[in-house]
């Protein structure tokens, strides 16, 4: 009798031990909610909505899309820095979001942009093409040719951006560091009075992403003279890459896929495992080429980790050299 209750005892004790590691195995046991920071219908809600579904087959549970824009991405990322670490929120982290505005912003983001976040794998990168008006610079055609413009015409020269701080900002930046040139900059809010700009020939100069400039270069109106990305752009094979160049002058909007800081590792695992499947299919591949989106190189855990490091310093030191601050 008393050995079968030590039994009773020793079994009932084991208990707590062994549920949660029971609850870890059955995740996912219901819905798990899918950030994405920004409005529906853009290039990162595609990407979010077309993991979602991968991960709905996968794991036989439903991944719901939530749409938190605003604030340049922040208010979304902030939600999901937030979340309980249970498996049951994961989310879209970005460039913005993650590297450029803690790095320009005065007053500190309510979330930390490295600490916050278990980085899962980067999912897609988006180049930007260095344009120029042809009939403002019918001169340049090369970056050569920009290049020695500017030195000839300190500040003369204009660029515009889709705001202070942004990426596209930020990037110009971050070529006229490497080149050591200068030239003015006139902000405009968002990348369609951007592009207007540039067309008109109010502005000279401007970092543009390929989606959105391809029918204006095949029409002329625009001259694309070298991508962002560090090696050249399969579309543009004949475009050379700034870093060709100047090394470390490139630059690539980048979405990547995270969970609140603290989550599981086994989950983690499983999310990473399923995300290089959905990055090795052909169906995602032919849809990215639609998009004018690059498949990333930094797709494991531990270098998704690291390149989102390097991001941040380089943005942080550029914003310090340049006295880049917005509010």
């Amino acid at each position: 009798m008393r050995a079968t209750r030590r039994s009773l005892i020793l079994a009932s004790l084991a208990l707590p031990a062994v549920a949660p590691a029971r609850a870890q195995e059955a995740w996912p046991s219901r819905p798990v909610r899918f950030i994405v920071p920004f409005p529906p219908g853009g290039a990162a809600d595609l990407v979010g909505r077309m993991l979602a579904a991968h991960f709905q087959t996968a794991f036989g549970r439903g991944f719901v899309i939530e749409n938190r824009g605003g604030a340049g991405s922040s208010i979304g990322v902030d939600a999901l820095a937030k979340a309980a670490p249970d498996g049951y929120t994961i989310g879209l982290i970005n460039i913005a979001a993650n590297a450029i505005l803690p790095a320009v912003r005065r007053i500190p983001l309510p979330y930390r942009p490295i600490e916050d976040f278990s980085p899962v794998s980067n999912l897609a990168v988006t180049p930007a093409l260095v344009l120029v008006n042809p009939q403002k610079l019918p001169e340049v055609r090369t970056i050569a040719d920009l290049v020695a413009a500017a030195k000839a015409r300190p500040e003369a020269l204009n660029f515009g951006s889709s705001g202070v701080g942004s990426s596209l900002h930020l990037g110009v930046e971050l070529f006229m560091a490497k080149a050591g040139i200068r030239m003015t900059h006139v902000p405009f809010n968002g990348g369609g009075p951007l592009l207007q700009a540039l067309v008109a020939g109010t502005i000279d100069v401007s970092f543009d992403v390929a989606a959105t400039t391809a029918q204006l270069l095949r029409e002329g109106r625009i001259r694309a003279l070298a991508t962002t990305s560090p090696t050249r752009m399969p579309d543009y094979p004949d475009l050379p890459a700034l870093n060709e160049t100047y090394p470390g002058a490139e630059l690539a909007s980048w979405h990547g896929l995270a969970a609140p800081a603290g989550t599981p590792a086994p989950i983690l695992a499983r999310l990473a495992q399923e995300t290089q499947v959905f990055l090795r299919s052909a169906e995602t591949a032919a849809r990215y080429k639609q998009l004018f989106l690059e498949m990333p190189q930094q797709t494991e855990p531990e270098a998704f980790a690291a390149f989102m490091a390097r991001e941040l310093a380089t943005f942080r030191d550029l914003a310090r050299a340049q006295s880049i601050v917005v509010e």
